[in-house]
């Protein structure tokens, strides 16, 4: 019995190598630690293997069978159910959209209908609303036309509650009478700064208006004036200085001849409306002066200078004047009248000032007395650069001033062609002549640095048999006048002049600026440039320099290669001088030299 019991238990229990097997089998499916042996082929049992190539298959190219195989088609994206593959892929949007056509119910069509309909009208009036601001009436123009509108004209705002600009004079909120002046002038659109200063004007704002000479500042500032001024009782004639009040607004210009310029304008537009003007300019009687203002103005147009005398001898008194103009400001200060603008600015009364606050931009406080004696004091600051000094005036007597800027300030217009030539100085008058002999259309303007020099030349231009005429500050009024009034009306050809008239002076369908001697600086020298090229007519301005011009080389040269009509010549842009601005670049000193013995 225990002899068959161990013999069962011995068939029962594994054996060693049955465990082995075991482990390894465990060891390969779950840790595929053991690699198998390679099992080598004997040669003895070496077969013949056929290595086959579907490619070489060639029944496919003539059994039907192989060539069209048959692929079950399932719902799917891209596919159709039930439909062969290759033919959907012939014309994909064709078979879709016939299929889709079939499928579809009259309530969806209908629905599809509307859908397009909907997206047309909308398609549509998103044309309607993006039309050229040129297109739209007035009351259809949104923030994004005006915004495009000042675009086109090159207009630059700063300062909150800016009023849009006016698209043309009928939109426009002047009185008629007004406009009926404007269209017998014949200024038939207006300027870009009028455009946008006209209406801030009308506002009772301060601006600050920055624009190239020639840009039509005058009628900007003019035309709020006299709307306002149309609204108050006539200044009556005053016994005594205790009686009298003064006028009603001051324009202030740097010199005699842009304050007769602008009174000429003012008398256009002011005579036929009754508002009388009085110019205080230097070189006339200031007694007649002070008998005309007695006599009663609304308006007095002056240099600084002679209105500081006018006022300190009591032949003007400002106790009700609340609107001032300063045209070409920084011209004012270049000459020195800063402090005598600061002395006129005091003489105004400070009980109408506004005050420095937010109250000074809203529309409805502002225009609460506008139309009175006693509204806040307006101060319109015109100007074609802004340096320092005239940002220092801004800041003390403007109050929350609209800044509008008109394209690059300083910059000089694209319709002037310069042409510059690099000469010496006796090289000058031979190269003057051989201009003038080429026929050039008159009225020339030549501009000198010096009066002397002003004289020789007109003189020497007489004896050639040119018609010329001089302006200079060391001539007297009447002279001044009688050579611009000469030039405007063709009795002289050719006018010799300083910077007296390199500044507002507007003479009409100048051809030819003739620069003699350059400029001191190149500021001088864009002004005096716009003397031609006005009102959206071409010009010519040629320049002479010599070497002792070198210091503006550098900025000439940039001016010369930012205008579209001009050319900078080789002379001048590879002159030593012009390659970097004067200061900038510091020259290395030279090493000391030692000597050995």
């Amino acid at each position: 019995m225990l002899r068959q019991c161990a013999a069962a238990a011995a068939a029962v229990e594994p054996t060693d190598k049955d465990k082995e097997k075991e482990l390894n089998a465990i060891k390969d499916r779950y840790l595929g630690m053991l690699k198998r042996k390679r099992r080598m082929r004997r040669l003895n049992e070496r077969k013949f293997v056929f290595d086959w190539d579907a490619t070489e298959d060639t029944s496919v190219d003539y059994n039907p069978i192989y060539k069209e195989k048959h692929q079950i088609q399932f719902y799917g994206r891209g596919h159709v159910a039930g439909i062969d593959i290759k033919a959907q892929k012939k014309d994909q949007s064709k078979f879709y959209g016939d299929l889709l056509e079939k499928r579809r119910t009259e309530a969806e069509k209908e629905q599809e209908k509307v859908r397009l309909k909907k997206e047309k009208r909308k398609e549509d009036k998103q044309k309607w609303d993006d039309r050229h601001w040129s297109e739209k009436s007035f009351e259809e123009m949104n923030e994004r036309d005006w915004r495009i509108f000042r675009e086109d004209y090159n207009i630059t705002i700063k300062g909150g509650r800016i009023p849009n600009p006016i698209r043309n004079w009928k939109e426009s909120n002047i009185a008629d009478n007004i406009i009926e002046i404007i269209n017998k002038v014949g200024y038939d659109e207006p300027t870009p700064i009028q455009r946008q200063a006209i209406p801030i004007g009308l506002l009772n704002r301060d601006i600050i208006g920055v624009a190239e000479t020639g840009s039509g500042k005058t009628l900007a500032f003019l035309i709020p004036l006299l709307v306002w001024i149309g609204s108050l009782p006539k200044v009556e004639f005053a016994a005594t200085v205790d009686q009298d009040q003064g006028p009603y607004a001051i324009i202030l210009a740097p010199t005699r001849e842009l304050a007769q310029q602008i009174e000429e304008e003012t008398n256009k537009f002011g005579t036929p409306l009754g508002i009388r003007t009085v110019a205080v300019i230097g070189g006339l009687s200031r007694e007649e002066q002070g008998f005309r203002l007695r006599m009663g103005c609304e308006i007095v147009i002056a240099t600084p200078g002679r209105l500081i005398d006018v006022l300190e001898n009591r032949y003007l008194v400002l106790n009700q004047c609340t609107y001032i103009v300063l045209d070409e400001a920084d011209r004012m200060i270049d000459m020195g009248f800063e402090g005598d603008v600061q002395k006129i600015l005091d003489f105004m009364p400070v009980t109408n000032q506004k005050p420095d606050t937010e109250e000074a931009e809203d529309e409805n406080a502002l225009m609460k007395n506008f139309y009175s004696k006693n509204k806040y004091r307006q101060t319109v600051m015109f100007t074609a650069t802004m340096p320092p000094a005239v940002e220092r005036l801004a800041r003390t007597y403007l109050r929350r001033p609209a800044v509008v800027y008109i394209g690059s300030a300083g910059k000089p217009t694209e319709r002037v062609e310069q042409i510059v030539y690099v000469v010496s100085e006796g090289e000058k008058r031979k190269k003057l002549l051989e201009i003038l002999e080429r026929g050039v259309e008159p009225p020339i303007i030549i501009f000198v640095n010096q009066k002397k020099g002003a004289d020789v030349l007109a003189k020497g231009l007489e004896k050639l048999g040119y018609s010329a005429c001089t302006l200079h500050g060391g001539k007297g009024q009447e002279q001044r006048d009688y050579a611009l009034s000469s030039l405007k009306n063709g009795s002289k050809d050719i006018l010799v002049a300083t910077d007296v008239a390199g500044r507002g002076i507007d003479i009409k369908d100048v051809s030819l600026v003739l620069n003699y001697d350059m400029a001191k600086s190149i500021e001088d020298y864009t002004h005096r440039i716009g003397r031609t090229g006005r009102a959206g007519k071409n010009g010519v301005a040629i320049t002479f320099v010599t070497k002792e011009d070198s210091p503006l080389f550098y900025d000439l040269k940039a001016i010369l290669n930012t205008s579209p009509v001009s050319n900078c010549p080789p002379e001048l842009a590879n002159h030593p001088e012009a390659q970097h601005k004067p200061g900038t670049v510091v020259t290395k000193k030279r090493r000391e030299e030692k000597i050995f013995a």
